[in-house]
């Protein structure tokens, strides 16, 4: 067995345990945890693709800034188990059949895709290299790139002032 299957096999496990984890978890700081370290294993299998760029880019944005702000949401909203409503049946039951009928949707269409056949051209450039990436994004998607940061950043002042609480007037 070769070494990259053994490190692929440890990393499917760590992601799909960490993934369920996630979901099962009663506590959200729990779940949070495990989200970051499923998004870390994912990072590992990343580099398995020698996707280098595409891992840590993963790691910083996702287990980095989205996890940190989810736990200041879970934080800010002060969730515990006290205050929880417990769903009905009937809503579990729904979500449980949505889940098979989605798992059923993307198995058949797994089933039934075709591969690409033909010639696959390339411009031998390096779109791995960071300094290509950098050209490409600072040059050709330079407005797309900074709406994305200004879209990013009026979501974080409303989520900031979405759970700011108000002061009573006395």
């Amino acid at each position: 067995m070769s070494l990259v299957l053994i490190i692929f096999s440890v990393l499917s496990a760590i992601t799909l345990a960490t993934a369920f984890l996630t979901i099962f978890s009663k506590n959200p700081i729990h779940s949070a945890i495990y989200l970051v370290i499923c998004f870390f294993s994912i990072a590992g299998h990343y580099l398995l693709l020698n996707a280098q760029f595409l891992a840590i880019v993963h790691v910083i944005v996702y287990s980095g800034a989205i996890m940190i702000l989810f736990l200041f949401t879970i934080m800010l909203m002060n969730l515990n188990e006290q205050r929880e409503v417990h769903r009905p049946r009937i809503t579990r039951l729904g979500a449980i059949v949505s889940f098979c009928l989605i798992c059923l949707v993307l198995i058949a269409i797994f089933i039934n895709s075709k591969p690409i056949v033909g010639e696959y051209t390339t411009t031998g450039e390096d779109y791995q290299s960071i300094k290509v990436l950098g050209k490409v994004l600072l040059n050709e998607y330079m407005v797309p790139f900074e709406f994305a940061s200004i879209l990013l950043l009026v979501a974080m002042i409303g989520a900031v002032l979405l759970s700011k609480k108000e002061k009573l007037e006395k």
